[in-house]
């Protein structure tokens, strides 16, 4: 009688699952698990969760945050803060007829190194005229960028999606017109700083695509 053939191990079985952790600002909370054949290969994929998730506060539902896999220690694969975005859903509920809605889209770079480029929205009690849209939008520029060079990625990440910026945005253009609105409805990362760009361009060439989904 023949032996009976082993099976061949397939890939999927060599695969080590991987913990991915919110950075220690956002309190390093567990954002799900993904199956990789090495370590090397998870540096840069993105990973998406909402503020809820980490805050569990409900008010925190309509804002996105996505991470990125910088470094890997042991099972634990730990994230920097890549952007935010607020859903389109709340976006669209808080716009209102008789209005002005402002948007203004500024590059900041953070004092350790990172250049995100940060977008706010402004929401007027009535409409406001071309002059004071855009002396409005300065002030914005003017805000967010000194905002962005005194503080740390992980310093200016809270705030922007915490309120602190919308707060201080708020108290600077009220002057201008009546607001009945602000918020940092997005941010990206646009260039890391020169020790995470390096911790990045070290991934192997064969890493799974950036975009992945971990999970829960």
């Amino acid at each position: 009688m023949s032996k009976a053939m082993k099976k061949p191990k397939t890939k999927w079985g060599a695969k080590v699952w991987y913990n991915i952790l919110s950075p220690p600002y956002f309190g390093e909370k567990l954002l799900g698990s993904v199956p990789c054949n090495s370590p090397e290969q998870l540096i840069g994929r993105r990973i998406e969760s909402s503020l809820y998730d980490i805050t569990e506060d409900p008010a925190h539902y309509q804002i996105k945050l996505t991470f990125k896999i910088v470094s890997v220690e042991g099972l634990a694969a730990k994230t920097a803060f890549w952007g935010h975005e607020y859903t389109r859903d709340y976006l669209r509920s808080i716009v209102r007829r008789g209005s002005s809605k402002i948007d203004a889209i500024t590059n900041g770079t953070t004092s350790n190194g990172f250049t995100l480029r940060i977008g706010v929205v402004v929401l007027t009690r009535r409409r406001a005229s071309i002059s004071q849209r855009k002396a409005i939008r300065n002030l914005i520029f003017e805000v967010v960028s000194k905002k962005a060079a005194s503080l740390s990625l992980d310093q200016l990440a809270q705030e922007l999606v915490l309120g602190k910026v919308d707060s201080e945005v708020h108290n600077v253009v009220k002057k201008i017109h009546g607001i009945r609105r602000t918020g940092v409805r997005k941010s990206r990362v646009i260039k890391p700083s020169p020790e995470v760009a390096a911790m990045l361009s070290a991934a192997t060439p064969t890493a799974a695509p950036e975009e992945a989904t971990a999970e829960t």
